[in-house]
């Protein structure tokens, strides 16, 4: 029907014909709800209740106020326009953002293997075209709509995403007649293969597909709000929550007293002025911008240290991880596996010597060694990849898994793996899995026949010697050549043989065979599960094989990385404990030299443990200084009580796990107050790294893996610490960003409002000053504070507690308002008093109180006169905020760290973003206070030159006090003021 045959594929010009008729086999992306995400950026967020002080400016202008007061309507369009830019900020924020996003997913690869002109090669996903020949195998997405045309019996999908249902799905040649959706005939581009293996045709490629279409009609995704999210929604509650209770309680003192004694000084105009200057006072509108930015600079950060997001949010995540279950194979070690030695029952090779004593052996001795040959080359999934079969055996692409491409390649190097598979017919196979840990092969052999001339099949099994030695009832000796009694004698011998080989670090599988005449008909269900059942009975062992897959270079540097940043770095494996803790010896995961407690001393430990309540296992003090070795046998016995012990080892490693009990692994240390990253490559990783807080894969890993992982490292394995290095880093420079915003954007402005209505002084700062200070002033000094490197180093401090360490907190708000806040409000204040003795010769006295009596005559001026001496002590609060800030800015770029060893200008902590911000921030003053069409219309006034000059040194006296503080807070660590420093 396509034009394309099981063994030889489609032509390449046929391939292009199809894909030019049917396009690309990609799924076009879900176009943005533009009208949706621009009422979002209008109206949501803080914009919603700076349209409360438009509407009310509005009717300040007209018709409250007689004559229409202009200032109102400038006030109005003023916040507007701060609307409209925060909005046209957030829109283009968001449309670089998912620039970003989807230029790191494209980075992600997605091939598969697929037969062309007879070639078996891997090929761009998106580059199959109808009539395709595709190749299945375990932990691949499915990569178009495809008809299955061979399958192994035991071949599953995973198709959750499609159909919402998490059971798995069988996989046949037969049509039962069902719809296409649910077809067993049929793989579904978008699902996962999770057992077994098929080969299919293409018959429907990109938007055609049932995913395609789906994806066409579902544009409705929930998404969760992220820890960080979280934080900045708390805070924003608790602002707003300020911002009601302070403009209420005006509201109240104006009714309850102003309005009836001193009406003249504070009309209803008056009066809603005050109250929108306390909203504009309290919403640091600089903190989307800020948030939005640091998230997006991070990710930037992250991309180039090889780690990819696949969202903005997961990076701060990092950052709280306490505790990662790795993966050890293709993760913490190359996934470069060679074979290192070789042997039989009564007799062991290194690889190299084995190779060697083909030459020498006898003729009679050779058997076992062809035996072997033939077992390791039967057995076995890998294929050489058709575009490089010519090349040297060492520079040849292997199609398969990594320990049947160091198999084959083994064998490879002393016979000719292909002749021998040319030779056999294979008519049944049984691919390796994480659960039942070995591999079954079925081939016709006419050697045997029974009575009634029925053909015996020969069996070929390899897989864990744990699981299958149990299986064995005789072995090939390379000694005498002939099959001998698997006795206690030659138990010993092999069990000894894989705990040597396995204390240093090697894979130990041994291959098996065995003669059956199957009752069943091939094809047929009751046959796969008679070969199944009986095929690993009464096996013969016909050889050992010794694998090693080196640990990556940098796995020991990034385990000690994260030892120091309080993580704790755990391997969970398949492979067999002995092997597993040799690794983990080698890089570091277990650094005790005792021997590493079992499934024995954690019953122990429990009987040990005081009734009640334990403290939380995330304090070092509360952990047992041991290392653990348990293995999957050992899960099965676990108890919660057991867990409890467990999850308080400072080391372990979990060895032969299925991929249900990784699972249970990170559950039952996430139930214990845990933030648990888990990091795989296989398919039997998929479910652990879905159910992590962050799941990380690594990019030469499996599809299944990559789909369901947050994080994807592109490169070195170390490059995860980066990541957590920057998580905390982002959860750090927007603390910084808060703590310098609060002082003026928040307190500082709050207050000329208060003295105001309830002292009865001149307003000593303008709305309009304050909206000025909020969106403009601050907000080009508060972004540099994102381009800051670490204080110090991060990998030193304790993962962050999400429950307890908020963004805004106690120590921040004492820091912010209380201290730096406070400075400034005194000093401002002062400031401007000072300004109207010194120009109009008004003590301080006769202001508080004033009320009313702040009119024509009021110590001999006019009203005119009056007005010009307020305007110009608004200008000279705000010119005095905006310079203190500066102070300020140098201040908190350091928490713990004086300026003299932190400073903007040396390289290790340069930050040449800090002067500009500065400056774009006294040019804004500037332009507000001098010019003469602002002053005109918004009421400022030029500020006189000594105003400028006197809070330079005052603001150097914040930073020199809050240098002092710092001072006593490293010297006395333990004191008063250490503890509520932030």
């Amino acid at each position: 029907m396509f034009g394309t045959t099981a063994d030889r594929g489609i032509e390449n010009i046929v391939a292009a014909r199809n894909i030019q008729r049917d396009g690309k086999n990609t799924i076009a992306k879900a176009k943005p709800k533009y009208i949706w995400k621009l009422i979002t950026y209008l109206f949501g967020g803080f914009c919603s209740i700076l349209w409360v002080a438009v509407i009310v400016f509005f009717i300040c202008w007209q018709p409250l106020s007689n004559p229409p007061s202009p200032t109102n309507l400038a006030l109005a369009i003023v916040i507007i326009g701060v609307i409209l830019s925060q909005a046209s900020f957030s829109a283009f924020q968001d449309w670089s953002t998912g620039r970003i996003m989807n230029s790191i997913l494209d980075l992600i690869p997605s091939e598969c293997v697929a037969i062309r002109e007879g070639k078996t090669s891997r090929i761009p996903a998106a580059d199959l075209a109808v009539g395709d020949v595709v190749i299945l195998s375990v932990g691949n997405k499915v990569p178009a709509d495809i008809r299955l045309i061979e399958t192994s019996d035991d071949l599953r999908f995973d198709r959750a995403v499609l159909t919402g249902e998490s059971e798995e799905v069988g996989g046949h040649v037969d049509s039962l007649g069902e719809t296409f959706l649910e077809a067993p005939n049929i793989a579904l581009m978008g699902t996962h293969v999770t057992n077994g293996h098929a080969k299919g045709v293409v018959v429907l490629t990109g938007g055609r597909t049932v995913m395609g279409r789906i994806s066409r009609l579902t544009n409705k995704t929930k998404v969760k709000p992220t820890l960080i999210q979280q934080e900045i929604w708390r805070f924003v509650r608790i602002i707003i929550l300020l911002t009601i209770l302070l403009g209420l309680s005006i509201v109240i003192i104006w009714l309850a007293w102003l309005h009836r004694d001193h009406k003249p000084f504070l009309t209803v105009v008056a009066m809603l002025n005050d109250v929108m200057g306390c909203i504009v006072a309290f919403i640091p509108e600089g903190m989307p911008v800020a948030v939005t930015l640091t998230l997006s600079l991070i990710a930037r950060r992250m991309k180039e240290i090889s780690v990819l997001p696949k969202s903005l949010s997961t990076v701060e995540t990092l950052g709280c991880v306490t505790v990662i279950c790795s993966d050890k194979t293709g993760t913490l070690t190359q996934n470069k596996m060679s074979v290192m030695s070789v042997g039989f029952v009564d007799e062991t090779y290194t690889a190299q010597g084995f190779r060697e004593s083909l030459t020498g052996v006898s003729a009679r001795a050779r058997a076992a060694f062809q035996q072997f040959h033939k077992a390791a080359v039967l057995c076995n999934g890998a294929t050489f990849d058709s575009a490089t079969v010519d090349l040297p055996l060492e520079s040849r692409e292997i199609n398969g898994d990594a320990t049947d491409g160091a198999i084959l390649r083994f064998v490879e190097s002393f016979g000719d793996a292909s002749a021998i598979r040319a030779s056999e017919s294979e008519i049944y196979r049984v691919p390796f899995n994480s659960r039942n840990k070995w591999m079954l092969t079925m081939y016709d052999s006419l050697s045997v026949q029974d009575a009634e001339k029925k053909s015996a099949s020969l069996i070929f099994v390899k897989g864990a010697p744990d699981v299958l030695i149990p299986n064995c009832t005789s072995y090939l000796s390379a000694l005498t050549n002939d099959i001998q009694p698997f006795d206690s004698a030659a138990r010993a011998r092999l069990l000894a043989t894989q705990e040597e080989w396995a204390r240093g670090g090697q894979r130990v599988i041994i291959l098996c065979m065995r003669e059956y005449i199957p009752y069943h008909s091939v094809g047929t269900n009751d046959f796969g599960i008679e070969v199944t059942k009986n095929g690993l009975e009464e096996l013969t062992i016909v050889g050992i094989l010794g694998l090693m897959d080196p640990p990556r270079l940098e796995s020991a540097v990034a385990v000690k990385d994260c030892r120091r940043a309080g993580v704790r770095f755990f391997m969970v494996t398949g492979d067999f404990g002995l092997t597993a803790a040799a690794i983990g010896r080698q890089i570091g995961i277990i650094t005790t030299h005792a021997e590493p407690d079992s499934f024995a001393d954690v019953v122990k430990q429990m009987n040990e443990m005081p009734n009640g309540p334990l403290p939380s296992c995330r304090d070092p003090a509360n952990r047992i200084q041991k290392s653990l070795v348990l293995e999957g046998k050992d899960l099965v016995l676990l108890q919660e009580n057991h867990w409890d012990v467990v999850t308080r080892y400072e080391e372990i490693v979990f060895a032969r796990t299925t991929p249900e009990q990784k699972l249970s692994i990170v559950n039952s240390f996430q139930k214990r107050d845990n933030v648990v990253a888990v990091t795989g490559d296989g398919v039997n990783d998929a479910p652990a790294l879905k159910a992590a807080d962050v799941g990380v894969a690594v990019v030469t890993g499996s599809d299944v893996a990559m789909e369901a992982a947050d994080l994807v490292l592109m490169g070195n394995f170390d490059s995860i610490v980066g990541g957590i290095r920057l998580g905390r880093l982002v959860f750090q420079n927007l603390q910084k960003v808060i703590a310098y915003l609060l002082p003026a954007g928040s307190w500082s402005e709050a207050w000329p409002v208060v003295i105001n209505a309830y002292l009865g002084v001149p307003l000593p700062l303008s709305s309009f000053l304050m909206i000025i200070i909020c969106c403009f002033t601050d907000l080009s000094p508060c972004l540099s504070l994102i381009m800051e490197k670490e204080e110090f180093d991060l990998l030193t401090l304790p993962p962050r507690n999400h429950r307890k360490d908020h963004l805004i907190n106690f120590k921040i708000y004492t820091q912010a308002y209380f201290f730096i806040g406070m400075i400034e409000t005194v000093i401002a204040h002062v400031m401007f008093f000072f300004y109207m003795w010194r120009a109009a010769r008004i003590p301080p006295g006769d202001l508080f109180l004033a009320f009313e009596k702040y009119s024509e005559g009021f110590h001999g001026y006019t009203q005119d006169e009056l007005n010009h001496f307020n305007f110009v002590g608004q200008s000279v609060y705000f010119v005095t905020v905006v310079i203190l800030q500066w102070g300020n800015l140098l201040s908190v770029r350091n928490k713990r760290l004086s300026i003299l060893q932190a400073d903007p200008i040396r390289k290790e902590r340069r930050n040449p973003w800090i002067f500009v911000g500065v400056i774009v921030a006294f040019l804004i003053a500037i332009f507000v206070t001098e010019v003469h069409g602002i002053q005109n219309l918004f009421l400022t006034a030029s500020v006189p030159v000594e105003f400028w000059l006197i809070p330079l040194p005052l603001a150097l006296g914040i930073l020199f006090l809050d240098e002092i503080r710092k001072l006593l807070v490293r010297v006395y660590p333990r004191g008063l003021l250490a503890r509520i420093a932030w």
